[in-house]
């Protein structure tokens, strides 16, 4: 009603004004403030919200997750080969280039972990375990389909999850020479070597000649 207190935005708003402020700004310019004032709020209130700018920046990494979750899980169940999914997952995974706002989202969190909670931790690794549950899906599909060589899909999983990352650090920091081509290059030749299926021995030997009659010795 008039001259009341104005309703608080919905907390996905806040939520998405944090993920364009890092985008737009880079994580300096995002302060309980300057976040405040973008959707009409004071710092105080956003305290309430969030208790601590740590629990505002995962809240917001949580938020962008899910929303590469469900794109993610779009990609993985379209119909076509396994490879050409897991080529989608690798494309989604890897930053779009120095100051990717997601990957500077998670490098921050990252950092800041050192010090988290528990229950700060146990949601990393819950937003890590999505990402590896669905890799490990799809490779153990393409090994039943024969489209990937016999491996253990988990322990497969674990590694190139670890190369991704390292990549992705890379090029989300701006590392001279790992742009996002060469890195996606550099994925894809190591799928090439590491899943596609040895090929089928044949036999290529002469079959063994029946002795000649004439050499064979009397009895």
């Amino acid at each position: 009603m008039a001259g009341g207190r104005r309703a608080a935005p919905p907390r996905e708003d806040v939520l998405a004004a944090a993920m364009e402020m890092i985008a737009a700004r880079g994580l300096d310019g995002l302060t309980m403030a300057a976040l405040g004032a973008e959707v009409r709020m004071s710092s105080g209130h956003l305290l309430y919200y969030f208790g601590s700018k740590d629990e505002l920046l995962l809240r917001t990494l949580e938020w962008s997750e899910g929303r590469l979750g469900a794109e993610r899980s779009r990609l993985l169940t379209r119909e076509g080969p396994a490879r050409a999914r897991l080529d989608a997952y690798v494309d989604l995974y890897v930053p779009d280039g120095h100051h990717d706002p997601h990957w500077t989202l998670w490098l921050e969190v990252w950092n800041r972990s050192r010090d988290a909670t528990v229950d700060a931790r146990d949601r990393q690794t819950a937003i890590e375990g999505a990402w590896h549950r669905d890799l490990v899906a799809l490779v153990a599909e393409g090994v039943s389909r024969g489209e990937f060589r016999a491996l253990d899909p988990d322990r497969f999983a674990a590694r190139l999850r670890a190369l991704l990352d390292g990549f992705s650090i890379q090029v989300a920091i701006g590392l001279r020479g790992a742009d996002r081509g060469a890195v996606l290059g550099h994925v894809r030749e190591f799928l090439d070597e590491t899943l596609t299926p040895a090929p089928a021995l044949t036999q290529t030997s002469a079959p063994i000649a029946a002795p000649d009659a004439e050499t064979v010795p009397d009895a």
